[in-house]
């Protein structure tokens, strides 16, 4: 079913999500998650959407207790203009409680949309819920110098620019987040006429076509020397891949000399390169956990 969808993807990318979602939903509420706890909608700013869940394994080990706990924290996509943190009870938790199962402190981010709240606010969240992550996460077993921020779709972007934006305000230092996931991201602004989603980039990034090129993430990719892997889905919106690779090509010849990978998602597609997560199906996942692993300083414990 997922091949079939993928080569009509773009025909419907809507009808199609949708269709991934109902998929996906059995399968990652039949994971069994008695072992993790999650305090939900913890507000991390005044906003109502500025609020966060913490996943965690209650139980710490000594080494945990000394050090504390790699910490993931996913921002969602949704064009800008939509999603949440949680669409149906099940996806997207599902990133969460995958990470958590696997011994990190996972955290799962609510952000304010366009039209709202329109560029840089998206990039100025995820500073806010870093902020609040380094100040807090200890006491759920955290270890703040283990952050690592992983967004998706424009949530990619928000974590992008909140990182190589140099036109962001309190823009993330390099000291303050351990590494960078960005999953199907869009990390170029455009309104092109093939683009389904044309609509939220601008509620996002403004009328004037003529700022994109300075606040598209992939103009600054140099920017920033934070560990970065980016990763796209075989069955991309229009262009996302296309955009991601620029802005890893950007990047390895900025003269950056932090980890930077690429990885590409056969069979996959927009939705269902997160939507996997915690189903039974072990992809991206061991990929991401094997580059959180391998940014590694002294002060880190690996589960």
């Amino acid at each position: 079913m997922l091949d079939h969808v993928g080569r009509i993807w773009t025909t419907d990318i809507n009808q199609h999500r949708d269709l991934v979602v109902r998929t996906f939903t059995p399968l990652v509420c039949a994971a069994d998650n008695s072992g993790i706890a999650v305090q939900p909608d913890t507000p991390y700013g005044a906003h109502e959407r500025q609020v966060l869940d913490v996943y965690s394994r209650p139980e710490w080990s000594a080494e945990d207790q000394l050090l504390g706990r790699d910490v993931l924290v996913f921002f969602h996509g949704g064009a800008f203009i939509r999603g949440n943190k949680s669409s149906n009870g099940a996806i997207y938790d599902n990133v969460s409680y995958w990470f958590a199962h696997q011994g990190c402190v996972a955290v799962n981010v609510e952000y304010r949309l366009a039209t709202e709240a329109p560029y840089p606010a998206g990039a100025e969240d995820v500073i806010a819920a870093v902020h609040w992550l380094r100040a807090h996460i200890a006491r759920f077993g955290g270890n703040p110098r283990r952050i690592f921020l992983m967004g998706h779709s424009a949530g990619g972007s928000h974590v992008a620019s909140a990182l190589f934006d140099p036109a962001v305000a309190g823009r993330l230092r390099d000291s303050e987040i351990a590494g960078a996931m960005l999953v199907s991201a869009r990390l170029r602004a455009d309104v092109l006429p093939d683009n389904p989603n044309a609509a939220g980039v601008r509620a996002y990034f403004g009328e004037d076509e003529t700022l994109y090129e300075q606040r598209s993430p992939s103009s600054h990719a140099g920017i920033s020397n934070v560990p970065m892997i980016i990763a796209v889905a075989q069955y991309e919106n229009t262009h996302l891949d296309r955009y991601s690779r620029e802005f890893y090509d950007n990047a390895l010849v900025s003269g950056r000399t932090a980890l930077t990978r690429f990885v590409y998602m056969a069979r996959h597609n927009h939705t269902s390169i997160v939507a996997h997560f915690n189903s039974g199906e072990e992809t991206l996942g061991p990929q991401l956990l094997q580059f959180m692993h391998d940014t590694a300083g002294p002060d880190s414990t690996h589960q």
